[in-house]
């Protein structure tokens, strides 16, 4: 409760006295017998004293008074921070700059360039948020790794202003900056670089945890990431620092508890005692446990990690798990082939064409799956695909170049012959696959199906893999002729023998009743 004295300086302040004013704001600012502490009080006050151009006022505003109550305050107060600044009160600086740029409409040019400097003074100063903020205003550490891409860091004399603030705030001991020079090193492709600075903080973060306990604070996201790389690095060899097991093993416990997905895959496969493509590792570690790994990868693969759903079909194949499936083992095989993952994809590829004698149409599948797969560079992928698809490396037969030369109006008066004929050239087909395929029911989208065995026995059913865009355009153009056409016998191009009178014809050569009948170059 206020005493006598106090009573008569709040009756003083109210009658607007700035000398009764600025004691009463002292009184709340740091307390006394009478009146308890209360800084927006002290605001309140202060704020009056300083419309009364009280110098202590604004200096003890610029002192005293946190950002947030600045924000909070029904007046603006940024004036006063501004004199408190003029008048050499560094911190005062920090915050008007702060006030300054922070407003949700972009300040006028001329009051940024001065919350600017305010700014740089404060940095200058050595107050570390001031030069982070600094860091972040001349561009941010993704404009410093633009501005600095080169592998070795230069003097800080000698960097470009974001990139020099950036260091002196992490020197300063500023996490987000320690965290924003990492991420420069981790984008730049500096791994060693990036595992010798961020160790000891990796270290500095797993004693804090076990310090605190489970009850403790959760990690921050960069702070998990931070201990994912670190483990995945170290667990690659890179660098000249390397993790004992246990320690190791520390580190992907902790990120893995906070949701990071590279961590969760790293505990599956350590609990799994094996490597992603399923081969065991970690002799004399003890046996495996299947059924922890199998959570910790299916947390990371409901998390979009391929390698997981990978990991998890080597596991379900194996013959030491009494749980063994085969059919979810394809099944996760097909979800990290769905999600581009190449060995997966392979491997569908392959165990679709093994199981072409269960299933005719299970080439088609294999060709798609060795193509996504060689698409990414698969060498095996490749040289399946050539073996399942070949594509016949012989000249067009002689009718087809002939009809070409000799009647390049054909589409006009032959349009559904001229697209055989293009298809023919396009896939190298052979003359019977030219006139009787059903070029709808062929198109798989990623390959044509080269099947006339129903209307010529002497046939074999083939595969042609869609290699180019160009093929595919042009592929789409000729299906585009086909609709609503009937492609067979009772069709409008009549039955083979029919179809093949009418090419012979058109070259000006008609063909004898039975002629033609061979399996492809024509005689």
């Amino acid at each position: 409760m206020a005493n006598r004295e106090e009573l008569a300086i709040i009756r003083s302040a109210r009658a607007g006295h700035a000398s009764a004013q600025l004691e009463l704001g002292k009184l709340y600012l740091f307390g006394s017998a009478g009146l308890p502490k209360s800084l927006p009080t002290a605001l309140h006050w202060l704020d009056r004293a300083a419309q009364q151009d009280c110098a202590e006022a604004w200096q003890l505003i610029g002192t005293h008074i946190p950002l947030e109550l600045a924000q909070q305050s029904a007046r603006p107060v940024a004036a006063w921070y501004e004199r408190a600044w003029e008048d050499g009160n560094l911190r005062a600086a920090l915050v008007y700059a702060q006030l300054v740029l922070g407003q949700g409409n972009a300040p006028r040019t001329g009051l940024r360039d001065k919350a600017v400097r305010a700014l740089e003074q404060a940095a200058q100063g050595g107050f570390a948020e001031a030069q982070w903020l600094l860091a972040r205003q001349h561009g941010g550490a993704e404009a410093a790794v633009a501005a600095d891409p080169a592998p070795a860091p230069a003097p800080v004399s000698e960097a470009p202003p974001a990139q020099r603030w950036l260091r002196r705030a992490a020197e300063s001991g500023v996490a987000e900056a320690r965290f924003a020079l990492l991420e420069q090193d981790w984008e730049q492709g500096q791994q060693g670089a990036y595992l010798e600075r961020a160790l000891p903080l990796a270290r500095a973060l797993v004693q804090a945890a076990e310090a605190r306990g489970r009850a403790g604070p959760r990690l921050a996201p960069d702070e998990v990431r931070l201990l994912s790389r670190c483990a995945r690095l170290a667990a690659s060899g890179t660098g000249a620092h390397a993790l004992a097991p246990a320690e190791l093993q520390r580190f992907w416990e902790l990120a893995a508890a906070e949701h990071d997905r590279h961590a969760q895959l790293a505990m599956g496969l350590w609990y799994a005692r094996m490597q992603v493509d399923g081969k065991r590792v970690g002799a004399g570690a003890g046996s495996a446990n299947f059924k922890k790994a199998i959570r910790w990868l299916t947390l990371a693969g409901e998390q979009g990690l391929a390698e997981a759903w990978y990991a998890l079909s080597r596991i379900y194949v194996k013959p030491e798990f009494s749980q063994r499936n085969v059919a979810d083992a394809q099944k996760y095989l097909e979800r990290a082939a769905e999600m581009g993952y190449r060995a997966a994809q392979l491997e569908c590829g392959l165990s679709a064409w093994r199981a072409r004698r269960e299933n005719e149409n299970n080439d088609v599948r294999a060709v798609y799956w060795l193509q996504k797969a060689a698409a990414q560079g698969c060498a095996e992928a490749d040289a399946a695909l050539r073996k399942i698809a070949p594509r016949p490396d012989l000249p067009a037969y002689t009718e087809t170049g002939q009809l070409a030369a000799a009647a390049p109006g054909l589409a006009a008066s032959h349009p559904l012959l001229a697209a055989r004929l293009e298809l023919a050239a396009l896939f190298r087909l052979s003359r019977a696959e030219t006139l009787l395929l059903d070029v709808k029911a062929a198109d798989r989208g990623h390959c044509l199906v080269v099947d006339i065995r129903a209307s010529y026995g002497r046939s074999k059913r083939r595969l042609v893999a869609i290699e180019t865009a160009h093929e595919r355009q042009a592929l789409d153009r000729i299906v585009r002729v086909f609709d609503n056409i009937d492609c067979g016998p009772t069709g409008p191009e009549g039955n083979y023998r029919q179809r093949l009178y009418r090419l012979r014809t058109l070259l000006g050569a008609p063909a004898a009743e039975g002629e033609g009948l061979d399996y492809g170059i024509a005689a």
